[in-house]
């Protein structure tokens, strides 16, 4: 039976205004640039201002540990808000990974992500290289005799503590400043909107408190990065920095994904 008043058909609304997902080209430029953004913002300023000395009054001109704590937490909340939107702002290897491992992030895209934060990474250091070769005489080989603000332990540590102290801080940071970026991007209970500001502050927080047992890494790409500048030592000293800040993101990729994902039965 017809339908004695049948509806007229309506055009169909045009999507322009729906928004376009960014290609892969962009987000692996976006993820270079963030993390170019955090080791430049980092390492410089432990390089430039962390001991820059005193005031002809005897007053410190250095921002110290806190100033560089300040440094990649401040860089990392630029970062997020400008290049999240566009990658996820991950601007961190063992991030990148710890996504993964919780179904947060493809398999398939981790090494592309991988290579651009080294990349960016690498070209930080490198511009910092540059800005040394115009300072004041020996201040470059200076800054790499003294290891380029690496990573390390035992000589390597500003602190003297050994590898067992590096593994333990580079592994549980870690394992936590992930599970903090897991639970605060959470699809139903994160809070998008202040998601940046919470990264950061956390990754503030595990400089305050790790920089003088390891100068701290939990980020095998601000590892590289000053490694390749800080001779022998922190080269030889690299693989920890790699390695285990991979271990405790995959630790609290799966460990999140276990704990609280599940849904009531």
């Amino acid at each position: 039976m017809s339908d004695p008043k049948p509806d007229s058909p309506i055009p169909a609304t045009p999507l322009d205004h729906t928004p376009v997902a960014p290609s892969t080209a962009a987000t692996l430029v976006a993820e270079g640039f963030g993390t170019f953004l955090l080791v430049l913002g980092v390492i410089s300023t432990a390089l430039f201002a962390a001991d820059f000395g005193a005031s002809d009054k005897g007053t410190s001109l250095g921002v110290g540990f806190v100033g560089v704590s300040l440094a990649v937490g401040l860089t990392v909340v630029a970062g997020a808000y400008a290049f999240g939107p566009i990658s996820g702002g991950h601007f961190n290897p063992a991030v990148t990974v710890g996504l993964a491992a919780a179904g947060r992030f493809p398999w398939s895209g981790v090494l592309g992500y991988i290579v651009a934060q080294v990349v960016g990474g690498l070209v930080a250091t490198s511009l910092i290289v540059l800005i040394g070769l115009y300072g004041p005489d020996g201040w470059l080989g200076a800054a790499q005799e003294g290891g380029f603000a690496s990573n390390g332990f035992d000589a390597g540590s500003p602190g003297g503590f050994g590898i067992g102290g590096a593994i333990v801080v580079e592994t549980l940071f870690t394992a936590l400043f992930v599970i903090v970026i897991l639970g605060v991007t959470h699809s139903r209970r994160g809070n998008p909107a202040f998601a940046g500001l919470v990264i950061g502050l956390t990754l503030t927080l595990i400089h305050l408190a790790t920089i003088p047992v390891d100068n701290t890494s939990v980020n095998p790409a601000r590892s590289i990065a000053t490694a390749v500048y800080g001779g022998a030592l922190p080269l030889g000293q690299l693989w920890v920095f790699i390695v285990f800040p991979i271990v405790g993101a995959l630790i609290a990729g799966y460990s999140y994904r276990a704990l609280f994902d599940g849904t009531k039965a």
